[in-house]
């Protein structure tokens, strides 16, 4: 029986020799036995059955490169668990015997390249690897690619491989990159120092700069990580061009050239790859191709990239693209499939494979060991104002809902689907069809006009409410035919021509152009598509996606939703859409019930009947819902994204903080996953939830100021349009009205009180001892009163004071901004007269030139032109530095070097003493 056993095992591991000889040779190894060893044959040679010195054994095959011993390989019969046989190999590569000692290349004694194989498994170890390990590959690396890292390690000995200079890479540069893309670039990078999992996925809310995210990461790792080649996946050939110009658009840090200045970057074609392509661009069907030496097409090919095999992939070895060919793989918003019975691509490549996906599911995550190295969700995006937040509108039909019904004996068109062909004919039986049906066996005309008809009539009334032009609009359709003939009834619907709505398919004309003229023209207002602009594509100035198809995918969903999630700045969005001010959400259009599936979350806008001031009160009494807390923080998002920088900076400066940043906290006590864990182990779970809530809302609870600002600036910001009431007018005469006067008096007078301890200029106004107010307070001052409920400007209360105090008031027919400086000190009783501050500040003047004039000191024409010119500027600014000699009008004149020039060494004095004397 033993007899039988040994001659099993013999015949097992013969078998598993006979393979690994052909992998070798695959690989360009010459494969020699002992006698025959000749080691001019080529660049790598495996020497098979070498004698180790005494007490280590036999070598299965002991590995030259360059005719230097570099590597053991230690064969096993198949089906062995190599990591139990690591020891033998170990042992072999410490234990050379003394005829090639001295012709090996090794590491701390050992050779560095060490295999253990069965045929149908090889692990590698590569001994210049920090905390070296084992790890599986597809097959051998080629000789010249043991050549190569011999000759790293040799150039930079103490980080001879990219694992050991992915430890040690600069410090990033977050200028450019908001703080989800920083995490994000963080957390690949940690992955790869820790090299605990040979995979990392990133979840990035769509709309959130994935691409460019991964970009930078590729720039770095290229740069200072020592990567060599990087295959960037991507889910459509279509998307591969949008990459390729991601890429090319790519500023690098510190010189800011541009990326493709430095690396080459080139879509995979049946040329193969240029040696000096540093990314490759594809999608994993074409990488199969490839890898199958079958025509690799360029084009766009929907059938290609919608291919899905029926089984999984079966992947054989190519030396023209073996697996050492990328050291990562990057799959950025990769269809489900490519985890499943694609991932035998995937799995060849002996690289890191890092995930982009705002969507991943349990696939995913499987396929990256959970290795989920950053997170960011799209309600956090939307805090971030990197997206906006989405309204659901949804339309309902009885044949959407139910089907339909033909009676027997009704002639009925029908449809050839290969040609289109178009005819008459009787039905014999009742025909009647589900809702399931709809657009694939049946076409209900009556059913896609009635939708389209009432997107048409409750747009500008309740979908975008006071609009006049069609927002850009993306309907999904079911396929090509049902694509036909929904941009046929939308033309008739709004009565527009072709260049209002067209179809973008792969099978329209020209999609390409037809796509970027949806992108920039003002006259395509709606497109209608399949696929093709259901995932990555941008689109920023989109407002309405709609769907006319189900989508049963929570990723799939996702990524479509996202095609409206793009923030634009706001002159670009008006440049196609003229009617509109800010993109600060955008409108599902649900006519097939897409938005009821479970997948799909709610959008933060969670209850928009109840009034910003009913939730800021609520918000004051910490008796705000989870539903509540979300709308608030949907809301105030909105808000952020209509603020001019200006007011957004002085909204932060109440805060105390970025009102971004409450915003987010605000998200974030929404969110199922930090609920979870606050409440994990807790013994109040409830108490644990509402403490939770409770200090997200506690900036805006704490700061009434805060609250009460928040409302003012959403007046300011949203303008009622009333088409109900007929006006009729009362009277028109040119007589002051004193006591509209006397009330806006009465109003600003208490204004000032109420407010003297939170704004800066009533304070200074206020002190005995007249002082100067800064231009930037007398500003604050001015957006203030200019809000509603009072909207007040400096002329309209100047002109009120004139009316009722007509002997104490000077005309003033040029009103500044500086005039509000006189208002307020006749208004608290520091100045018994109201004179325009322009008019104080040049009386001051001639005052201040009469006592230099009485002291003896007289200016020339020349230093008068400087003195006169910087009254003009104090009297509009209430006050002068040194700065402002460096803009007009002192540039005609030099500037600051040109007052030193005129007024000498006094130049500094001067500029003190003016403004001391004319601002007080």
């Amino acid at each position: 029986m033993g007899d039988v056993d040994s001659e099993a095992r013999l015949a097992a591991e013969q078998r598993a020799r006979v393979i690994i000889d052909r992998q070798l040779t695959e690989a360009g190894w010459s494969v020699q036995d002992k006698k025959n060893l000749n080691l001019f044959a080529g660049t790598g040679i495996a020497c098979r059955e070498v004698v180790m010195k005494p007490g280590h054994g036999r070598a299965d095959y002991l590995l030259y490169v360059d005719k230097k011993v570099v590597g053991v390989i230690e064969a096993k019969p198949e089906g062995t668990t190599l990591s139990g046989v690591e020891w033998q190999s170990a042992m072999y590569a410490a234990g050379l015997p003394a005829d090639v000692r001295l012709s090996a290349r090794t590491v701390d004694g050992r050779l560095p390249f060490v295999f253990e194989a069965s045929g149908t498994e090889t692990h590698f170890t590569n001994g210049y690897d920090p905390d070296a390990r084992a790890r599986r590959v597809f097959n051998f690396p080629k000789p010249e690619t043991l050549a190569k890292i011999l000759r790293d390690a040799e150039a930079d000995p103490g980080r001879p491989t990219w694992r050991a200079k992915v430890r040690d890479l600069p410090e990033l540069d977050e200028t450019p990159l908001r703080p989800a893309q920083v995490t994000a670039i963080n957390g690949i990078e940690n992955s790869l120092k820790k090299q605990q999992f040979d995979r990392s996925l990133v979840q990035m809310a769509t709309g959130a700069g994935k691409t460019f995210t991964a970009v930078t990461s590729a720039y770095r790792l290229l740069t200072y990580g020592g990567f060599q080649r990087i295959l960037f996946l991507v889910d459509r050939n279509n998307l591969a061009e949008q990459t390729l110009a991601e890429f090319q658009n790519y500023r690098t840090p510190g010189d800011g050239r541009r990326f493709t200045e430095l690396y080459g970057v080139d879509k995979l074609s049946s040329a193969g790859m240029l040696s000096s392509s540093s990314v490759v661009v594809s999608t994993i069907q074409r990488v199969f191709m490839a890898l199958k030496n079958e025509e690799v097409t360029t084009g766009d090919d929907p059938g290609l990239d919608d291919y899905v095999p029926d089984a999984p992939v079966n992947v054989a070895y190519n030396a023209a693209m073996p697996p050492e060919t990328f050291d990562l793989v990057i799959v950025d918003e990769a269809h489900r499939s490519i985890y499943g019975v694609w991932r035998g691509v995937l799995e060849y490549f002996d690289a890191h494979v890092i995930g982009l996906t705002a969507t991943p599911g349990k696939q995913t995550f499987a396929f990256f060991r959970q290795n989920l190295v950053s997170e960011y969700t799209y309600p956090q995006s939307v805090a971030d104002r990197v997206n906006v937040d989405f309204d659901i509108y949804r339309i309902r039909t009885e044949i959407s809902e139910k089907g339909g019904k033909i009676d027997a004996g009704l002639y009925v068109p029908k449809v050839d689907r290969r040609t289109r062909k178009e005819r008459l004919e009787q039905l014999e039986e009742d025909y009647e069809y589900t809702h399931k049906q709809l657009d694939r066996a049946v076409t209900a005309k009556s059913q896609i006009r009635l939708v389209l008809e009432t997107f048409r009539d409750r747009l500008f009334t309740e979908i975008f409410p006071g609009r006049s032009t069609v927002p850009k609009t993306l309907i999904f359709a079911k396929d090509d035919a049902h694509a036909e003939e929904v941009v046929t009834t939308v033309r008739e619907v709004f009565g527009k021509g072709n260049d209002f709505a067209a179809k973008i398919t792969y099978a329209a004309k020209d999609p390409k152009g037809q796509l970027q003229a949806f992108r920039t023209s003002p006259s395509l207002r709606i497109a209608v598509t399949v696929d093709m602009i259901a995932t990555g594509t941008d689109v920023k100035p989109l407002e309405c996606v709609f769907f006319m198809r189900d989508v049963r995918s929570a990723q799939y969903f996702e990524q479509m939703k996202g095609r409206g999630a793009r923030t634009i700045p706001p002159a670009d969005f008006q440049s196609v859409t003229p009617d509109a001010t800010a993109k600060t959400r955008f409108v599902i259009v649900d006519a097939v019930g897409v938005t009821e599936h479970d997948f799909v979350e709610p959008p933060l806008n969670r209850d928009k009947a109840v009034p910003l001031k009913k939730l800021l009160d609520k918000a004051a009494a910490l008796s705000l819902t989870e539903d509540e807390t979300a709308t608030l923080a949907s809301r105030l998002a909105k808000l952020e994204l209509e603020l001019t920088p200006e007011e957004r900076a002085e909204l932060d400066d109440v805060a105390g903080s970025p009102v971004r940043d409450i915003v987010r906290r605000l998200v974030d006590a929404v969110d199922p996953d930090v609920q979870a864990q606050v409440t994990q182990g807790a013994t109040d779970p409830a108490a644990a939830l509402q403490d939770l809530l409770d200090e997200a809302i506690r900036p805006l609870a704490a700061n009434p100021q805060l609250r009460s600002r928040l409302l003012e600036l959403r007046a300011t910001h949203d303008r009622v349009i009333d088409e109900i009431n007929q006006d009729t007018l009362i009277d028109a005469h040119g007589v002051v009205d004193t006591t509209r006067a006397r009330s806006i008096v009465k109003s600003w007078a208490a204004y000032l009180t109420k407010h003297r301890d939170e704004i800066t200029a009533i304070q200074l106004a206020s002190e005995a001892k007249e002082r100067r107010i800064a231009f930037a307070d007398i500003q604050e001052l001015a957006d203030r009163i200019s809000r509603p409920p009072y909207n007040w400007t400096p002329d309209l209360i100047w002109d009120a004071y004139a009316a009722i105090d007509v002997d104490r008031v000077r005309r003033n027919d040029h009103h500044t901004l500086t005039d509000l400086v006189s208002l307020l000190r006749y208004t608290v009783g520091t100045e018994p007269e109201l004179v325009p501050y322009a008019d104080r500040v040049r009386e001051r003047y001639a005052g201040w030139l009469a006592q230099q004039e009485q002291a003896g000191t007289t200016f020339s024409p020349h230093e008068r032109w400087w003195l006169d010119r910087m009254v003009e500027v104090i009297a509009s600014s209430a006050g002068i530095t040194a700065d402002n000699l460096d803009q007009a009008p002192f540039l005609e004149k030099g500037g600051v070097d040109g007052a030193l020039r005129d007024l000498g060494e006094r130049a500094g004095e001067l500029l003190d003493q003016l403004n001391a004397e004319l601002t007080a």
